[in-house]
């Protein structure tokens, strides 16, 4: 399995070392910087997991650092958990509202920055997840269920909306067969009064429409469709 890679940012050389040897002993990949122009050096050579940032850095500060990567799409989802003294609270909630995830004061105990690294690091697995789901790829296919869009070779298709359900739902569920039934119950809805034979329509119009990916589309006699489970398989 991965290790998790955390970036722990501090200009004190003492605190850095005392970080590390703490993450490492929970199997984390640590990497370090000591001032904030590397620590976005460092994020942008290998984007981590996680970012644990002290507020009090020289040049650019704690705070300018998290606005930057909450502000970047390419890392606005990297979790961050500030360090701040006792005196910085009031910074620490500024860096909240740019989008920290959380913060941890000096002087912190073990088992406390721990859990919180262990309980963000899972908060952004599940919504990476969610996220997924959301965005489902096959080839050169994208399906967005936010924005209800299908791109192919980067061009929008014009689905109608049981296309849009019917192409989503088999791609999702790849490589299992449907019934024409359950293909209805999942597009079209049990208060719809349909027949059974639409399905095959449906899938005439989005075959045409999604071209040569339209292959992937396979039919089982007797049964219904289903969607080939991967982008390379060879044709039946």
């Amino acid at each position: 399995m991965k290790k998790a890679r955390i970036l722990v940012v501090d200009d004190e050389p003492d605190v850095v070392e005392v970080l590390k040897q703490h993450l490492q002993r929970e199997h984390y990949d640590v990497a370090t910087a000591q001032d904030g122009e590397a620590a976005l050096a460092e994020v942008r050579k290998k984007s981590p997991d996680l970012v644990i940032l002290d507020l009090m850095l020289p040049g650019v500060d704690g705070l300018e650092v998290c606005r930057r990567l909450k502000s970047d799409p390419r890392t606005s989802t990297i979790p961050v958990i500030m360090v701040t003294a006792k005196a910085e609270e009031s910074d620490a909630v500024i860096g909240l509202a740019q989008g920290a995830d959380d913060y941890v004061r000096k002087p912190f105990l073990r088992k406390e920055l721990v859990a919180r690294v262990a309980a963000r690091l899972r908060a952004a697995s599940q919504r990476a997840s969610t996220e997924d789901r959301k965005l489902l790829h096959f080839g050169d296919l994208s399906i967005d269920s936010i924005k209800h869009e299908v791109t192919l070779d980067g061009e929008v298709l014009k689905l109608t909306m049981t296309e849009f359900k019917l192409l989503r739902f088999l791609v999702d569920n790849r490589g299992r067969a449907f019934s024409r039934n359950e293909l209805l119950d999942a597009c079209v809805g049990t208060d719809t009064i349909v027949i059974d034979r639409n399905v095959d329509v449906h899938v005439a119009t989005l075959r045409k429409k999604l071209g040569d990916y339209g292959r992937h589309i396979l039919t089982i006699r007797g049964l219904g469709y289903k969607f080939r489970e991967h982008p390379d398989a060879p044709d039946a």
